[in-house]
């Protein structure tokens, strides 16, 4: 008997499968899992993580929709006997990973491993702070005090205080700012409850399993805590797997630069009031530094009024009422710090208000001092806060020395990391450019399945009147697929106002079909309404663009307004473009067309999700036609017939889903984009 693999202390031996065995169509997974079919490609993907694993080398794949990757990498990463982390995209794939495909692989393989889920603290109810908010009850709302009941209940029978695992609550109920802790409030082992901490002891249980899930933000909150010599949350590993790795750019940038937000400085403000009332309530001076700081900050976002969005950190500081209201948040802090020296030894809770008020203060004079010029400075309007942030131009070194030089094995895998077939753009930004990749084409029958429409006659993107040519053209072909479409914009302005023409010519040729739009209510209602209907339109922005999954017959067009070129005076885009131009390259071949190819690619995607799956694509920007780089956008998409016939695309839906390709005309069959 061969060793399966080594669990702490103990060895289990069983006779050990090959991997061509396992993925059979008699094998393991097959006699496990309903509905597991024999995939070549899966296999070669299986095959492919097990060798870097084995050679804890660094890993680029890529794997069109229904490969099947997640057990791709799961089967190899149980068998290799190692440590494993497992880093997703979202807390939702995060949850179903672990709820639903570990176990699924693990029971199929036999395998004893322990696993374990584990999520940013503020996914757990603090026993704390939950008790403080029910002693204080002070709420913004009757439901919310509603809620609070109901927390209050979930904690005194749940075994890990995960906030998903609260039904009654909604994940967006502000009473969950109330009764979880973050990094700067979190009292530690001088919480009385510490012994108890659900975040304690999922972190316990992370150390002590052989598989841990995670999700991307954790990851790199873990790397930027450690390299403050905090020490690591997760476990050391042999294995990291990085799934949806096309988000990991983005999320370096965030974590591996600064940010501080008016926010930050609210929440502080609340907690230093409910501190000063349970531990120093002789310290008149307390609530008013509180006050005076959440008033600071309220009138630093209101310089800006109803403005959102991106800005320079140049054009701000022009502004001199900005910089008169951040010179009075900066006073408030120092207030609140002074304010707090003679109390902060009272109670733990008062100190950790001292601490942050002064981290905050030093957050925020980085900022305003000088850049050196590895970072961009900017700042982002939301509805109630100002966010300072500071992102680094690149992160390609401090990834590569963070996460890929450390000894073990790191795998990527997503269904868009290539543009053509080149992961080199991928790969330079995150500095992996000795990795070994591979790319591995969907098994859908694309051909067969999917068209690719792509309009004529439509007015250049960004001109006045393209909005609303995209809903004209393409109200024909809703009516022909019944309803039981997306509509994707790349800007919320094209989207209400696409909304608002569809709702008026629905009325006026009598379409009843219901009508749904972003913002209406949370993503996740949205497409629970849209599947259950059936027949419904839903328009959306960058929100439903990935991580939307919507199989069968109620997603049957997807409508991509235009190609998701990043707004050219976003501020970290336009300096990145900047150095580029300096170093003498083309930004906009190097950078800027493969991140619009690569967004492009996840929207598109929304539309096949399963073999049985049939729907139009319908991209309306006339540069995939008029442009020299429109063939190379148009190669990056599934191998899907092609039309630029309003009429074919309307027949697509009457069309017996067995036709041959030959049978369907010229024009829509693959050709190149002009």
């Amino acid at each position: 008997m061969q060793p399966l693999c080594r669990r702490g202390t103990a060895r289990y031996y069983r006779r050990v499968s090959t991997l061509d065995e396992i993925f059979s169509a008699d094998g393991a997974l097959a006699h496990a899992v309903d509905g597991f079919r024999e995939r070549p490609f899966q296999l070669d993907m299986a095959r492919a993580i097990a060798a870097a694993i084995a050679e804890r080398g660094v890993f680029v794949s890529e794997a069109g929709t229904g490969t099947g990757k997640t057990f791709a990498y799961l089967v190899p990463a149980l068998l290799s006997g190692g440590k494993v982390i497992i880093s997703t995209g979202t807390k939702t794939l995060q949850d179903q990973l672990y709820g639903r495909d570990l176990p699924m692989v693990c029971s199929a393989l036999r395998a004893p491993a322990a696993t374990a889920l584990l999520k940013g603290r503020a996914n757990y109810v603090c026993h704390h702070y939950l008790e403080r908010t029910l002693s204080e009850g002070r709420l913004p709302s009757a439901e919310d005090a509603a809620y609070l009941r109901a927390v209050a209940s979930f904690a005194r029978t749940t075994e890990t205080g995960d906030r998903a695992e609260c039904a009654d609550v909604p994940e967006t109920a502000a009473v969950w700012s109330y009764v979880t802790s973050s990094r700067e409030n979190c009292l530690g082992s001088n919480c009385r409850h510490y012994e108890r901490c659900f975040v304690m002891r999922a972190r316990k249980q992370a150390l002590e399993a052989d598989v841990v899930v995670v999700n991307h933000h954790l990851f790199f909150a873990d790397l930027v805590l450690r390299d403050e010599g905090v020490g690591e949350l997760l476990p050391a590993c042999n294995t990291v797997i990085f799934d949806e790795a096309h988000q990991l750019p983005e999320t370096a940038s965030l974590f591996f630069g600064e940010t501080t937000s008016t926010s930050q400085l609210i929440e502080l403000a609340r907690d230093l009031r409910v501190e000063a009332a349970a531990g120093a309530r002789d310290a008149r001076e307390l609530p008013a530094a509180s006050d005076r700081m959440e008033k600071a900050a309220r009138d630093l976002r209101l310089v800006f009024r109803d403005e959102a969005g991106r800005l320079t950190a140049q054009s701000v500081e022009r502004n001199a009422s900005f910089g008169t209201a951040l010179k009075d948040v900066l006073a408030a802090l120092d207030h609140a710090t002074d304010a707090l020296e003679p109390h902060a030894a009272r109670t733990e809770g008062l100190q950790r208000c001292r601490e942050r008020a002064f981290g905050l203060a030093e957050q925020l004079e980085r900022w305003r001092g000088e850049s050196d010029g590895a970072r961009v400075k900017w700042l982002e309007i939301f509805g109630h806060s100002l966010q300072f942030n500071a992102t680094p131009l690149s992160v390609a070194e401090i990834f590569r020395e963070q996460v890929t030089a450390r000894g073990r094995a790191c795998i990527f895998a997503s269904a868009t990391l290539s543009v053509a077939g080149d992961f080199a753009h991928y790969c330079g930004k995150l500095g992996l450019e000795s990795a070994t990749t591979a790319r591995w084409e969907s098994p859908f029958d694309y051909a067969r399945q999917a068209l690719l429409y792509l309009p004529t006659d439509l007015p250049e993107p960004n001109t006045a009147g393209h909005t609303e040519a995209v809903v004209r053209a393409a109200l024909p072909v809703i009516k022909a697929a019944g309803g039981r479409s997306f509509l994707l914009f790349t800007s919320l302005r094209a989207m209400r106002d696409a909304h608002s023409l569809l709702r008026t010519l629905f009325a006026a040729d009598g379409v009843d079909f219901p009508l749904l739009v972003q913002g209406e209510g949370s993503r996740s209602e949205l497409l629970d309404r849209f599947r259950r209907l059936g027949n419904a339109v839903l328009l959306g922005s960058h929100s439903f663009w990935e991580g939307v999954d919507v199989r069968g017959e109620a997603l049957s067009l997807v409508v991509i307004d235009k190609l998701p070129f990043a707004a050219p005076d976003d501020p970290v885009l336009s300096a990145r473009i900047e150095r580029l131009r300096r170093e003498g390259r083309n930004a906009f071949m190097e950078y800027q067309l493969p991140e619009a190819v690569l967004k492009l690619k996840q929207g598109a995607g929304r539309l096949i999700r399963d073999e049985s799956d049939r729907g139009v694509l319908m991209i309306c920007d006339p540069r995939l036609a008029t442009k020299t780089y429109g063939r190379r956008v148009v190669v990056s998409l599934p191998p899907m017939r092609r039309t630029r016939n309003a009429a074919e695309a309307v027949a697509f839906f009457s069309m017996p889903a067995s036709v041959e390709p030959s049978a369907i005309p010229a024009t829509a069959r693959p050709a190149t984009a002009g």
